[in-house]
């Protein structure tokens, strides 16, 4: 493992990159900017003074190790997931460094844990993928929201984005999903994944105020369902998303995101309501912020500095609700999250406020 603070930052001058090279400085961290586009690379690093500059390709694997010389984890935030996570883990690997990601798309997450768990284990290593909006922050809250539990009857996970200006990288990632699926969908059931031809349920969801009431598409998957069922036992994760946000995301002409302060986050706002439900009892979590990609960097950066100070001792390929102590560090975002965790409550049919 490296002996420094620096952290390579895969895919560093992409949207999230660039969140996450911020946050990375703000932590004490040095960032090592990395990626196939000189260019692209030298124009991040004349924003932010400093960091070196390695420009590396996942076809090359000889400029990955390169640039994971001295590094003491990486942040893979390159998309496509699909191409990039396998070659990046794999220089992981070579240099016995900590792998991170940011990966959104749910076959790639998927496919991180049935290709590398045996060998990252066995190397003594760590790789934690989808430490983002998706994937990461549901699994930590429904984490928290379980406490003590070790199983869960049903989990919810219900999504309301304002709007949704998808940046070129969701594009990309979307492409190579759907291609992936065909015609098909995602849903999760009876504790696994399966593919589907027919149409997503559409209802309704009561979110905690101001959010209200919202339409919203049901068996909306994302790579919480990969996450959460690794180390938590449940076998229905039902999970929906406004419906004014899916028609964003999906618009043909659909515009990236505009930044609108200091931090260069857009005035996207988000609320992830978590309901776990086991018998007549249910418990909920809530988390409140803005622009779910900026959200991903401290989400990354923060579990990055856990595991580079020694809060982890457990092995292979893992999930951050698997490894951190969940309500400690979504209290630890306070800076950027807003973390409620809810009362336990008495379970009455149409509690959620869900119908799909």
């Amino acid at each position: 493992m490296g002996s420094t603070r620096a952290v390579a930052v895969f895919g560093a001058y992409g949207h999230t990159g660039r969140f996450v090279v911020a946050a990375l400085l703000e932590r004490g961290l040095t960032p090592i900017l990395a990626g196939r586009d000189s260019g692209r690379l030298r124009s991040l690093a004349a924003s932010f003074p400093g960091p070196e500059v390695r420009v590396a390709s996942v076809d090359d694997a000889v400029s990955l190790d390169r640039a994971l010389a001295g590094a003491a984890a990486v942040i893979n935030c390159a998309g496509p997931f699909a191409a990039t996570t396998a070659p990046v883990v794999e220089a992981a690997l070579r240099a016995r460094i900590p792998y991170v990601d940011v990966a959104a798309e749910v076959e790639a997450v998927a496919d991180t844990f049935a290709h590398f768990d045996e060998r990252v284990r066995e190397a003594g290593l760590l790789v934690v993928p989808a430490v983002a909006f998706y994937g990461g922050l549901g699994d930590l809250l429904v984490t928290a929201a379980m406490g003590a539990w070790t199983h869960a009857d049903e989990v919810f996970l219900a999504y309301a984005l304002n709007s949704w200006h998808p940046t070129a990288g969701t594009r990309k990632s979307s492409q190579v999903s759907r291609a992936r699926r065909g015609s098909r969908r995602l849903v999760f059931v009876d504790g696994r994944l399966e593919l589907r031809t027919d149409q997503a349920p559409t209802g309704r969801w009561s979110f905690p105020a101001p959010v209200g009431e919202r339409a919203v598409l049901g068996e909306f998957i994302t790579a919480d369902s990969v996450t959460i069922p690794r180390h938590l036992k449940t076998s229905a994760i039902h999970s929906c998303m406004t419906v004014e946000a899916v028609r964003d995301v999906l618009a043909p002409d659909a515009t990236p995101p505009v930044p609108v302060d200091e931090r260069g986050r857009s005035a996207q706002t988000f609320l992830v309501d978590v309901v776990v439900r086991s018998g007549a009892e249910q418990r909920r979590a809530v988390a409140r912020g803005q622009d779910i990609y900026a959200i991903s960097a401290p989400l990354a950066v923060e579990a990055v500095t856990r595991i580079l100070d020694g809060q982890v001792e457990e092995t292979g390929v893992v999930t951050a609700g698997e490894i951190f102590d969940a309500p400690d560090f979504l209290r630890s975002l306070s800076p950027h999250l807003s973390f409620e965790p809810g009362p336990a409550e008495s379970h009455r049919a149409g509690d959620h406020g869900q119908q799909v």
